[in-house]
């Protein structure tokens, strides 16, 4: 959600919206009164943010009296000196701006509290309200909550990375910069990798492979500048970093396997060669049913959290974009684009094409940086 946007041009004049300074914010319209009382959080309520996705704050304020038809809200923040004509951040509530209330995760209040000069790791206080508008009218509430916070243990915006490297004797590219495995970038200062990683040896993460790059490490689940991390037993990992919570994530890949659902079962396992990439060589029978033969395919990840050290767990990597056809040699990209989620039989299956029905294929799962998450068959 941005501070301003394109919706909120359409419905309310941005001017009479953010340049009055006292609690009506444009013209007065005696059909729409403000927001009297806001319900949660409480005022003074203090939280510490989690890097958790699913961590969140649930905001909610009594619904604005007005004739003719709805009101729409916005929640906003803004500094404790602050008097919301320039608020630090602007949101819609639920339901595109009807619903008395709206859910922030707990990343964004942690980039609230960035906007308002709280450093990571510190804690600060900010103050959130709501406006209520009709049509061209908005008018602030007449209470304004204070919120003191503790930021997550990210990084400040400047000192997040563009690009990111795994180096080091663990890594696949050992300690020659030109070889480092290049990370994901996911979102902004979010990078994934899966890559192979030797037991007891150091590697480490860097922003460059040429000059003096910044080097970075992972230590109790947090990214580290500085540094360097280990892994106990030797196999592929899966990586993930994020420089806006400081959170990072150590999951061992113990299996990737070719998943034929007329069958129901994993008919052969996919190997990892290096780099992101896995590969093998294998021959694959067409299931004979009633109405033709049956061709369709996905792919099975086992996982271990923890860095191997938690219980195994099956995921899947089907289709990004939905499709119930054969490909043919014409068929976009982005027909064999993946998507990682939970297994299912039938569900986000791709098919293959006709000529590897008990013929040998090269099956291709790709894992890297550069391209999207894709895969590929071919002949040999």
């Amino acid at each position: 959600m941005k501070k301003i946007t394109t919706y909120w041009i359409l419905i309310i004049s941005l001017h009479v919206l953010f340049t009055g300074c006292g609690d009506s914010m444009g013209e007065t319209d005696l059909t729409l009164t403000e927001v009297k009382t806001l319900i949660e959080p409480m005022n003074e309520k203090s939280i510490e943010l989690l890097p958790a996705a699913s961590a969140s704050v649930y905001f909610e304020w009594e619904h604005a009296k007005i004739d003719g038809g709805p009101a729409i809200y916005q929640i906003a923040f803004d500094r404790t000196d602050g008097n919301f004509s320039n608020p630090l951040y602007v949101a819609y509530s639920g339901n595109n701006g009807f619903n008395n209330n709206i859910t922030l995760s707990h990343k964004q209040l942690n980039k609230i509290m960035g906007m308002a000069g709280v450093e990571p790791s510190s804690t600060g206080t900010i103050k959130w309200t709501v406006f209520s508008s009709k049509g061209t009218h908005a008018a602030k509430a007449t209470q304004e909550n204070s919120l003191t916070i503790t930021r997550l243990a990210g990084f400040a915006e400047e000192d997040i990375p563009v690009d990111l490297f795994v180096t080091g004797e663990a890594s696949e590219g050992g300690t020659d910069p030109v070889k480092a495995h290049k990370m994901k970038a996911v979102s902004t200062g979010e990078f994934e990798v899966y890559t192979k990683l030797k037991a007891g040896k150091p590697f480490y993460f860097v922003n460059a492979v040429s000059g003096t790059p910044n080097r970075f490490s992972i230590a109790d689940d947090l990214v580290k500048k500085e540094g360097t991390s280990t892994v106990s037993s030797e196999g592929i990992y899966r990586i993930t970093l994020d420089f806006n919570t400081g959170a990072s994530t150590v999951t061992q890949v113990t299996r990737v396997a070719f998943y034929f659902s007329p069958e129901g079962k994993i008919l052969f396992d996919i190997p990892y060669i290096g780099y992101g990439v896995f590969q093998t060589r294998e021959t694959v029978t067409f299931k004979q049913e009633g109405w033709g033969r049956d061709e369709r395919y996905k792919f099975r990840m086992f996982v271990k959290e923890d860095a191997g050290a938690g219980e195994e767990k099956e995921l899947e990597w089907g289709t990004l974009n939905q499709t119930d056809s054969r490909p043919t040699a014409s068929s976009p990209e982005s027909y064999y684009y993946l998507k990682l989620m939970n297994p299912t039989r039938w569900d986000n299956k791709w098919k293959l094409m006709g000529d590897f029905d008990n013929n040998p294929g090269i099956y291709t799962i790709y894992l890297q940086a550069d391209k999207p998450y894709t895969h590929s068959i071919t002949k040999p």
